[in-house]
């Protein structure tokens, strides 16, 4: 791979044209604007959101985005997390790559960062897992409407245990400048009053901060997992933001795919 991973999934996932891709991602964040925080709030720390294509998922993920609003100068490093689905990896892997491309322009791996990451075992350098993952791509542009300058240290999750995930997230915590980004679907392809009842078990799982979801409940659950444990250590406090599937937004209702979106902030000790 050369210094820039090129957008994989635009023109599919997302809107090609940058005047379309913006128009689509602020009309997401428009219609969630009632999910901001109080004017002063504190943005949250880290957020779970979906990573389907925008007309499926993009309004879910927005209820989360909407929440960094208050955070557009704060928010310097975005660690993202999300599962491969192509390319299998041990552990967790980091592209070799020093800025990801989207229509709306190119951000910039935090290579600091990323090198002390890979200076964990369970963390290695992998193109081949980022070279057509959507996960972590599908959440750029809605990071570069809502934040200013910014660098990301994206994470390819593959077969790793949440405490492996963990002491990443761990490491990389920082203050308010960095936020963590777990990128996961819910339950996929289940008739719509299932996915219902399923989805809204894991979302109870999630606030109850149990980490032990598995991969019928999220196609993330392994970061998701690492989260919950982190999160727990350093007393935040979950959110759910928006449950819906796609039987909600732009599919039918026969076999579905779940999506949720959550933001966690400092809670009571």
């Amino acid at each position: 791979m050369s210094d820039l991973r090129p957008a994989a999934v635009a023109g599919t996932f997302y809107p090609k044209a940058p005047t379309a891709l913006a128009a689509a991602v602020g009309a997401c964040l428009h219609a969630a604007a009632g999910s901001r925080g109080p004017a002063g709030s504190t943005p949250p720390k880290a957020v779970i959101v979906p990573h389907a294509g925008y007309v499926y998922s993009g309004a879910i993920a927005a209820a989360a985005y909407a929440r960094l609003a208050v955070g557009r100068d704060v928010i310097r490093r975005v660690v993202l997390l999300g599962p491969t689905h192509r390319v299998p990896v041990r552990g967790l892997a980091l592209p070799s790559a020093r800025a990801f491309a989207t229509p709306l322009g190119e951000v910039a791996v935090d290579l600091d960062a990323a090198t002390a990451a890979l200076g964990l075992p369970q963390v290695r350098a992998s193109d081949a897992a980022h070279a057509l993952e959507h996960s972590l791509e599908v959440q750029l542009p809605f990071l570069q409407a809502v934040l200013g300058a910014f660098q990301i240290v994206p994470f390819a999750v593959g077969d790793a245990t949440p405490e492996e995930v963990a002491e990443v997230i761990d490491l990389l915590w920082g203050g308010p400048e960095t936020l963590f980004v777990v990128s996961s679907d819910l339950s996929h392809y289940h008739r719509y009053a299932d996915a219902q009842a399923i989805d809204r078990a894991t979302a109870e799982a999630i606030l109850g901060l149990s980490p032990d979801l598995d991969h019928e409940q999220a196609c993330g659950a392994t970061p998701i997992n690492g989260l919950l444990l982190s999160a727990r250590r350093r007393g935040l406090a979950p959110e759910l933001l928006d449950l819906r599937n796609s039987g909600d937004t732009a599919g039918d209702r026969s076999r579905v795919v779940g999506y949720a979106s959550f933001a966690f902030v400092a809670g009571p000790r």
